[in-house]
């Protein structure tokens, strides 16, 4: 199934956006994203379904869609809401004045068609043609209320002048004040949902760099200024202190250190030299570097970020779907009160006509389904961009409302709580000679991807290699290999070796056709931020727990250091998903893992978290990637998770609130039009506001 992404301009509100998905999926497109923040689109085309026809039935709502590889048109400022609301507003304000001074010429009905029509004019080019857009497609929006409220105050107005009926029929400046208060809302709304995506356009502004190539002349180094987004793997870039890294790349030359804090959140620069690994973005605070380019474009690091913040920014999460459910037949429910309080109050209520209008007309500009829409994606928005400022990614909105349940979190421990790195201590052998020894456990370790196994093969590199044949690596234990001479060779873990030794004390075992022939071990430091991590999450009511394939003993020595209660030492990955499930029957459960052996166990739980520096397969499986290697990023992790539900849930009950009181409210008729129009135009406001202080606020 093919996936459509693009942009999509022209969208002033949550409404817009919501309007868009219903349109893509009454179409059948699946997994549709809008984002009204981000402008960003994303939706499953169906097999045999035609995406130039449903990208054109968007452009036929009133919007524009840019695809990829297209340049969006400068959109002229006559065009934008700021223009729109001033102009409204030269004409609305003197017929808001009439109603505090006694200027005659202020009240002649005339001079008020004159000032509102303008205004009026300026309303239905904006809110009618995507009214009738919305209606003519079965999908009516927010504007349908707004645009029937100016027209009914604008149509009666209208209708007492041309027939001279006296000022009961003077209601011009509620049709122009409504117009011109929802165009301030909207402008407010805009400029403040653009606050939550702060993040994520300060990531992508740095994509943007210039860079130094170098090219031979001849023999001699020739180096010229171009764009990054000109640069391809292969290609070799000189950068100077202060200069952006402008792709990702591997150092050949030089060296210093990098500020890579908009990536991982890592406040302090690290060192990077000859051979290190170097992010595309990031800024080299010192020293000089010679790079080769590795990957560019989609390919790199940061473009992977952003991708991935886009994609959790636009999925909604289980709350929403009621929202949702709502705003599809907010409209028209709205309507409906609106027509029963005009025939009420007008036929049973005996009141005037004029203001039996009024208070339909108060029903209408009241109402806000904008706010439903948006109370979800504002709070999500913050919640990942700050995620993602502190190293943090979360993959989907799902993620960030599961983790307010979480009353475990499951460690394991090699490359984890310890740092992975480790040291040779001591080895022995037996019947072979070292040389024959360290080339047969190099070779064996060459085809893992474990901690262990990729410490012995960068100490051991030297050692020469043996042939084998019939490689294979068993989760949880170890190697298993054959040499030309037909002897069976084993590598791994005390459950490897448990048939010929009684000592567990040793890291790696190797076995020759079943006999013991020698052991290895390592020593491993303990991660420094380890301890004060499990001491917040037990704070925070969290229980922290040891899953490990490493023997009882050492399992033990390590969860005293760090304070671990709860120890499940020589787990095999099978045993360890069943540990997990049987974890999860009693609360949701968040892993913490690194390794190939862990990814079973991070896809099983309800949230699975990954380091960095893990293995490719571990960062797939998990829901959560810490960019910066530290476990001290896991607690605000948790901690943004709870408060970003906590946040969504207050925005839902703000926007249900609000309409089931202010729509009975201007039903019973206490409420004017026009202040009504401006309690709808901050609504949003509100929700947006109140999302932003994510930004700031203790969430551990």
């Amino acid at each position: 199934m093919e996936t459509i992404s693009c942009k999509v301009k022209g969208m002033n509100c949550t409404s817009c956006a919501l309007t868009v998905s219903r349109y893509l999926e009454n179409k059948g497109m699946q997994d549709v994203q809008v984002s009204f923040a981000t402008e960003e689109l994303s939706f499953a085309l169906p097999a045999g379904a035609d995406s130039e026809e449903v990208l054109k039935g968007i452009n036929d709502l009133g919007y524009q869609v840019v695809r990829p590889d297209e340049q969006a048109p400068a959109s002229a400022f006559f065009n934008s809401l700021l223009f729109k609301f001033y102009c409204c507003l030269v004409f609305t304000a003197p017929l808001l004045l009439h109603m505090w001074v006694q200027w005659p010429w202020l009240h002649n009905p005339w001079v008020q068609l004159a000032l509102s029509t303008p205004v009026f004019c300026m309303g239905m080019w904006h809110f009618g043609r995507s009214a009738w857009r919305s209606l003519a497609n079965g999908m009516a929006n927010m504007d349908v209320l707004i645009t029937l409220g100016a027209m009914a105050a604008y149509g009666y107005s209208l209708t007492g002048t041309l027939q001279q009926l006296g000022p009961d029929y003077m209601f011009y400046e509620t049709a122009a004040a409504i117009i011109t208060l929802v165009f301030l809302g909207n402008l407010l709304e805009e400029k403040s949902v653009k606050q939550t995506t702060t993040a994520i356009t300060a990531l992508a502004k740095m994509q943007v760099t210039t860079a130094r190539l170098i090219s031979d002349d001849h023999g001699h180094e020739h180096i010229r200024e171009v764009n990054n987004q000109d640069l391809r793997p292969g290609d070799r870039v000189l950068v100077n202190s202060g200069d952006k890294i402008p792709m990702d790349g591997t150092i050949y030359w030089g060296g210093g250190t990098v500020n890579e804090s908009m990536i991982t959140g890592e406040s302090m620069p690290v060192a990077r030299r000859e051979k290190d690994k170097v992010i595309g973005g990031t800024i080299l605070e010192d020293g000089s570097l010679k790079m080769f380019v590795t990957a560019t474009g989609k390919d790199t690091v940061l473009s992977y970020i952003i991708e991935l913040v886009k994609q959790a920014q636009g999925s909604k999460p289980p709350m929403q779907r009621l929202a949702d459910r709502i705003s599809a037949i907010f409209v028209p429910a709205v309507l409906g009160i609106a027509l029963v309080t005009f025939l009420g109050w007008w036929l049973i209520g005996s009141i005037p006509a004029g203001q039996a209008i009024m208070r339909s007309i108060a029903v209408l500009v009241i109402a806000c389904p904008c706010a439903m829409g948006l109370a979800t994606p504002a709070a999500v928005m913050v919640g990942l961009g700050r995620a993602a400022r502190n190293g943090i990614l979360i993959k989907g909105a799902q993620t960030l409302e599961a983790f307010r349940n979480i009353r475990y979190v499951v460690f394991d421990k090699t490359g984890t709580l310890t740092t992975g790195k480790l040291q040779l201590k001591d080895y022995r052998y037996f019947n072979m000679t070292e040389d024959a020894f360290r080339k047969t456990v190099y070779s064996l370790e060459k085809y893992s991807s474990h901690p262990i196994a990729r410490s012995i093969t960068a100490q051991w590199k030297g050692s020469g290699e043996l042939p084998l044949q019939q490689v294979r690596e068993y989760k949880g234990r170890g190697m298993q290999a054959q040499d030309a001479a037909g002897n069976q060779w084993q590598l791994g873990s005390y459950l490897m070796a448990q048939e010929v030794t009684t000592d567990d004390s040793h890291n790696i075992y190797l076995l020759r056709n079943g006999e013991l022939a020698g052991w290895i071990d390592f020593t491993d430091e303990l991660r420094p931020d380890a301890a004060s991590a499990v001491q917040t999450l037990q704070r925070a009511g969290i229980e922290p727990v040891l899953l490990s394939g490493d023997t009882e003993r050492k399992c033990r020595e390590l969860a005293q250091k760090v304070g671990i209660q709860q120890v499940y030492a020589a787990h095999s990955p099978e045993q360890k998903l069943q540990r997990i499930d049987a974890l999860m029957q009693q609360a949701p459960v968040a892993m913490v893992g690194d390794g190939i052996n862990d990814a079973p166990a991070l896809a099983k739980a309800t949230i699975g978290v990954s380091l960095s520096d893990a293995t490719h397969v571990a960062m797939q499986s998990a829901n959560v990637v810490l960019l910066n290697n530290s476990l001290a990023a896991l607690p605000l992790a948790l901690g943004l998770g709870k408060h970003t539900y906590l946040t969504i849930k207050q925005n839902l009950f703000w926007a249900f609130i609000y309409n089931v009181v202010a729509i009975p409210v201007a039903a019973l008729g206490f409420l004017n039009p026009i202040v009504g129009a401006g309690i709808m135009a901050v609504s949003d406001v509100v929700l947006a506001v109140n999302s932003v202080r994510l930004r700031y606020k203790r969430v551990m």
